[in-house]
């Protein structure tokens, strides 16, 4: 299904295919939203997840933790239909751009897991440094949506 990685150039420069997954078997995946180009989520896919997220035009990954294919909104309903997949220069990391419609991407509740902010400048090592929050509203609960599953956030 996807061609075997043999030379850089066909790599880089070809027109086929070639994923590189790591060796868990996995490659890293950047999600955006095709109407706000907002980063929504950074996950991971493996052979199979890339393979049903192509086939079905919606997004699957492989949770780490739970060492399982998810197909993502299943539980919360909001599912990221694939607008376009790209892939990288050498094949190695994919940037999934998909429709949300009005609903959210990230478990804790908000519409992208990517909803702080970090302050650029000085750092005063004697102080911690302070996030701000971009979202100012979760888009759904997720002790309700998720009805006491664990969390998949490991710690």
């Amino acid at each position: 299904m996807f061609k075997k990685r043999e030379n850089v150039v066909e790599i880089e420069e070809g027109n086929l295919l070639s994923p590189k997954f790591d060796n868990d078997g996995l490659i890293p995946v950047i999600t955006m939203c095709h109407n706000t180009k907002d980063v929504l989520m950074h996950g991971y896919m493996n052979v199979e997840a890339l393979k049903k997220t192509i086939e079905t035009k919606e997004a699957h990954y492989f949770s780490r933790s739970r060492n399982e294919i998810w197909h993502k909104g299943k539980t919360s309903g909001f599912i990221q239909k694939v607008i376009e997949i790209r892939v990288d220069d050498d094949q190695d990391s994919i940037c999934l751009i998909v429709d949300i419609g009005n609903g959210a991407s990230c478990h804790v509740g908000y519409r992208s897991c990517f909803y702080r902010s970090v302050p650029l400048g000085p750092i005063d090592n004697g102080r911690k440094i302070e996030i701000k929050f971009l979202e100012k509203e979760k888009k759904f609960d997720p002790e309700k949506v998720y009805k006491g599953q664990p969390n998949p956030t490991k710690i």
